[in-house]
């Protein structure tokens, strides 16, 4: 694995978070009906995030949050002879008629949100949804989803991986490319 170019830092990492945690206050000025939910298992590091300083930089209290896994929803489950273990899932609310803001790291094909879209209709019929990802790798998209909130829009080609690391399990922020030789 080669590593090809280090697109965000601790510091712009940090940046890219409150952006997007004041975009959400900005079209969502009444959060008290609002879920946000991150997908299992990366997404909850970035909703964790958003979640924290919305409550302890914000003041917002009165907010709903979830984590969602989405394995048996996937439309790959049953594809390979690999044990897919899930993360839980921990929705302690109705979401009907909810506003849902689902939170992940990487959209890329747009499969992940797909499948958290059936998994989300299980809880109830939310009121509107909308996606919220770090980084949204453009170019290769299976489905018809686009992010209402992106942290960061990157265009690179299918042998390129975007990795994201969070201080929770890697010890550092930092989001690169790397290509495998």
């Amino acid at each position: 694995m080669l590593t090809l170019k280090t697109l965000l830092d601790k510091q712009k990492f940090e940046i890219v978070i409150q952006r997007l945690a004041h975009q959400l206050l900005e079209n969502n000025q009444d959060l008290d009906n609002t879920i946000l939910i991150g997908l299992q298992p990366r997404g909850i590091f970035l909703s964790n995030r958003i979640f924290t300083y919305l409550q302890n930089s914000l003041n917002i209290k009165n907010l709903y949050y979830g984590k969602l896994d989405i394995t048996f929803y996937r439309d790959d489950f049953n594809t390979t002879q690999e044990l897919r273990i899930p993360n839980a899932t921990e929705i302690n609310c109705s979401l009907e008629g909810k506003n849902v803001i689902i939170i992940d790291d990487v959209l890329y094909t747009g499969r992940t949100i797909r499948s958290a879209l059936d998994a989300i209709l299980d809880f109830g019929r939310p009121a509107k949804i909308e996606l919220l990802v770090l980084i949204d790798r453009r170019f290769k998209r299976e489905l018809p989803i686009e992010a209402t909130y992106v942290g960061l829009s990157i265009d690179s080609v299918a042998a390129e991986k975007v990795k994201v690391q969070w201080q929770e399990n890697a010890k550092e922020d930092k989001v690169f490319i790397t290509t495998t030789e």
